[in-house]
């Protein structure tokens, strides 16, 4: 996990309009970084995160705005429970505090507007 949140505080990015525009600066950095990952992993019905790094199986989910925090963990847990998932890093814009661990693995959240002073 440490070397990809290594990777990550690279991460320089202007105020960013979708989503999908963050996930591929991310993409950008995990590659820089020589880190493998599958984008948009599917890992059971219905549990698709943005990316798994394939050696460290670290799951990355990103999230535009304010997500609601009760929802975000709700996915967590469930990206938690599946065997290849061994750690979590969630990117915001805004800091989301969420557990340190979720079903005993390790969870870290990212906020943008804190680490890399994007105005928001």
């Amino acid at each position: 996990m440490k070397r990809i949140i290594e990777a990550l505080n690279k991460l320089r990015i202007n105020p960013v309009n979708e989503e999908y525009d963050l996930q591929r600066e991310i993409g950008i950095i995990l590659t820089d970084a020589k880190i493998s990952y599958e984008n948009e992993c599917r890992l059971g019905p219905r549990n698709r995160v943005d990316f798994l790094t394939f050696r460290e199986g670290i799951a990355i989910e990103v999230k535009k705005g304010k997500p609601n925090k009760r929802q975000v963990i709700t996915q967590l847990q469930r990206y938690a429970a599946f065997p290849r998932v061994k750690g979590i890093i969630l990117v915001v814009e805004k800091n989301l505090d969420i557990p340190k661990e979720i079903n005993g693995k390790p969870c870290i959240s990212f906020g943008l507007n804190k680490l890399w002073g994007i105005a928001l």
